[in-house]
């Protein structure tokens, strides 16, 4: 007995069913094939980010892709393997500061407030200073910042200000860190606290091990990393670079950067750039980080008026007077906060016992500590060390009542020959 036409074109049906199960699951398959999932312990939840990003740096040993995976600090959707799904609702960088408080505050909550507060981010000295010298303010008390915060108001020329004012506003505010660089070598960075804490190279190259960044489209972090070993080239991505004509407040890029250069010192010489004034050796040769503190830079919460206020850094700070030697203070539990910030950077050896230098202010100089009867400091860039001289004992003739580094200059400066 025949199949009817019923039954065949059953059974056809259920072949053309069957052969449709048999294509999607081959192509699920596919799909799955290499998929990396990852099951972070802070949140429980499976991810599947690494299907396309294995080989990518975790941003640091203290937040392992094991314990915060992925999601937790960039978003987007957790499971799904094409990207423009697994990228929806994504932050590319969570530490810029409108998304920060929502990221990095539940871990990072006082150093979110002082940033926020901070000169490099509400620009109010650059602003107070600009707005003074076009008749706008009778002095440099700070009045606006970048955003408003707390008694400052946000920033915004009128139509009565000179046009110099508008391209300020207009141009020169991308220096605040939460400002976008320029597109340009040598400028490249993030925003927020990546400003910093993310390293780029000057050409805007990745060499990182995503398969998925480009090595050869500029605008990308060198690695997917934060780093407190911050080098001066890093910061040199916002300075250094050149000046602001103050008549049209345009920005004029220095002429003199070197081009090829005979060995590492020579680079730091003539990446140091101050045009009109003198420095010192420990100016170029050491990094910012190992003379600038991290509230100097990242603030503490006191809205300033501007840098001079902000920054306290001075070479008596670590070289002390005729009359007095530098401030001291011996770490002398396991929680001073010096071994917290040493603990945090890979290059810097600190421990319970060890007499180290303070500010004025008292903050930890954590990376110069006492060796035998010396000084020593510890580039946290570098981990090179360098003896710290004293004048005390030396043959200085300073006036004990001027210590401005204007007066160290006089017989300390460094000669720079031509660039070449």
């Amino acid at each position: 007995m025949g199949f009817s036409s019923n039954t065949r074109t059953t059974t056809l049906g259920v072949l053309i069913v069957a052969a449709a199960g048999v294509i999607l699951l081959l192509l699920v398959l596919v799909r799955d094939w290499g998929q990396v999932s990852i099951t972070p312990t802070l949140t429980g939840q499976t991810e599947n980010c690494l299907t396309c990003h294995n080989g990518i740096e975790p941003i640091s040993t203290a937040h392992s892709i094991e314990e915060f995976g992925c999601v937790s600090c960039h978003g987007g959707e957790r499971l799904a393997l094409d990207a423009d799904s697994a990228h929806s609702g994504m932050v590319s960088n969570p530490a810029a500061l409108d998304t920060a408080q929502q990221y990095c505050g539940n871990c990072h909550p006082a150093q979110v407030v002082t940033v926020q507060r901070s000169i490099m981010t509400t620009y109010a000295g650059a602003i107070g200073s600009i707005r003074r010298a076009f008749g706008l303010q009778p002095d440099n008390t700070a009045q606006y910042a970048v955003q408003a915060v707390g008694h400052l108001q946000a920033f915004a020329p009128t139509d009565d200000d000179p046009q110099a004012v508008h391209t300020f506003s207009e141009n020169c505010l991308t220096c605040h860190i939460d400002g976008e660089g320029l597109s340009a070598d040598y400028f490249y960075r993030s925003t927020g606290c990546a400003t910093c804490h993310v390293l780029y190279a000057d050409n805007g190259l990745y060499v990182g091990g995503d398969p998925t960044i480009s090595r050869t489209e500029a605008g990308h972090a060198q690695t997917h990393q934060f780093t407190t070993a911050i080098p001066y080239t890093q910061c040199n991505h916002c300075h250094n670079r050149g000046n602001y004509d103050l008549r049209t407040m345009t920005f004029v890029p220095r002429d003199d950067m070197p081009t090829e250069m005979n060995s590492a010192g020579d680079q730091r010489v003539h990446d140091y750039y101050q045009p009109i004034s003198q420095f010192t050796r420990c100016e170029w040769e050491l990094d910012c980080i190992d003379c600038h503190t991290s509230h100097e830079i990242m603030g503490d919460a006191v809205l300033y008026n501007d840098r001079s206020e902000a920054q306290y850094t001075q070479c008596q700070t670590c070289h002390g007077t005729l009359a007095a030697p530098p401030l001291e203070r011996v770490i002398s539990t396991a929680d001073d906060p010096a071994l917290r910030l040493a603990n945090l950077n890979p290059l810097v050896d600190l421990s319970v016992g060890d007499t180290l230098l303070v500010t004025e202010r008292g903050e930890p100089l954590y990376n110069i500590r006492q060796i035998a009867d010396e000084w020593v400091l510890t580039g946290k860039a570098t981990g090179e060390t360098y003896v710290v001289p004293l004048v005390q004992g030396s043959t200085c003739q300073q006036d004990v009542n001027n210590q401005v580094s204007s007066a160290c200059h006089q017989c300390h400066a460094d000669d720079r020959s031509p660039t070449p």
